[in-house]
């Protein structure tokens, strides 16, 4: 077990216990289902809890399988259970904004702050600063946005919130593209991908090679307090991480990769299995870091080809229809960087 420092209702800290995600192993089938021995109490997940509260409730018009509604209902609940209910949601325009709040409706049960599409991050900062002002140090603030308003329209406003090192946790829910308006191509698109904005034609089709950003080395760049990415393909390392962030003060950043049924040509009842898939080739490595260094990474339990998770996905059909066969072989070596850049897979199990 660890020990992280996690606020009360008074303010103080107080040692909490929580696992991580090395620490409880279950019996892997098929299915992903938990296998033949309960798991007890104090180790179980958040969503597993009867009184847990749940933030984004039934009634959103989230696409079937949508990754973003699992990411956001996994990473806010474990944000309400860590600062004893009190959080302040701040959201930017996006599938999410859309999709959980249709005027007059909402989904959300927290007071939650509907922001343009790049500016969450200020109007995040300026929501703390007030709280500031009251005297208040028990209420929380957190924000969310989608790749589009994270690495491309709000990266100004986030690199300011890093650089003053406001008390605000920022979540990016990335699923490569900006969904909500067509499924046109964002920083975060990998290459060779197919979107409305980066066809399958020509001598190289899908998305460029050598664009976009990658959000969270930048984030680190900044050596704020905490940076850490996660899929919804483990929750129980998405909720440590997420507690783990409300532990520390000044700004926080996470990275969930969020597969997307529609934008992406996957079938609903893959998204998790996406998502680790993702993980297991390397091609998305989950690590944290503490103030610019990398603290700790998931290792690779067994490695899969990168075939394996591109092939699922309408996006990519052309890299195996259209394309040259050495652009496989590109995305296979980008992930085998990835896997020696973050020492994903111990040598001797290599």
């Amino acid at each position: 077990m660890r020990d992280i420092r996690v606020p009360d209702t008074h303010g103080d800290y107080n040692e909490t216990v929580i696992p991580t995600r090395e620490e409880v192993h279950f019996y892997q089938v098929g299915s992903f289902a938990v296998g033949n021995r309960l798991v007890p109490k104090d180790l179980r997940s958040t969503q597993s809890k009867r009184k847990r509260f749940n933030s984004l409730t039934s009634g959103h018009r989230a696409c079937q399988g949508c990754g973003e509604a699992l990411g956001a209902r996994y990473a806010v609940d474990a944000a309400l259970a860590a600062s004893d209910n009190k959080v302040i949601a701040v959201n930017a325009t996006g599938c999410l904004e859309v999709f959980s709040t249709p005027y007059p409706e909402t989904s959300w049960n927290l007071p939650w702050i509907h922001s343009l599409f790049g500016n969450a991050p200020a109007v995040a900062t300026g929501v703390q600063a007030a709280l500031k002002a009251k005297g208040n140090t028990e209420t929380r603030v957190i924000a969310q946005g989608g790749d589009g308003g994270t690495v491309d329209i709000g990266m100004g406003c986030l690199s300011g919130m890093f650089e003053r090192n406001d008390d605000v946790l920022y979540i990016c829910y990335d699923n490569q593209a900006y969904m909500n308006t067509g499924v046109q191509r964002s920083g975060a698109t990998p290459p060779t991908a197919r979107t409305a904005t980066t066809q399958p034609v020509g001598p190289e089709p899908g998305n460029d090679w050598g664009q976009g950003k990658n959000m969270a080395r930048i984030a680190m760049a900044h050596e704020i307090p905490y940076v850490a990415t996660a899929t919804v393909a483990d929750i129980r390392d998405l909720e440590y991480k997420v507690t783990k962030a409300m532990s520390f003060h000044g700004a926080r950043y996470i990275h969930v990769l969020v597969p997307c049924p529609l934008g992406w040509g996957s079938a609903s009842n893959m998204t998790v299995q996406i998502a680790r898939l993702a993980t297991q080739t390397g091609l998305f490595p989950v690590f944290e870091a503490e103030y610019g260094e990398i603290t700790s990474v998931a290792k690779i339990r067994q490695k899969r080809p990168v075939e394996d998770y591109l092939k699922p996905q309408k996006r990519f059909a052309h890299v195996f229809t259209k394309s040259d066969p050495s652009v496989l072989e590109d995305l296979q070596r980008l992930a085998d960087r990835n896997i020696k850049r973050y020492n994903l897979i111990d040598e001797e199990e290599a």
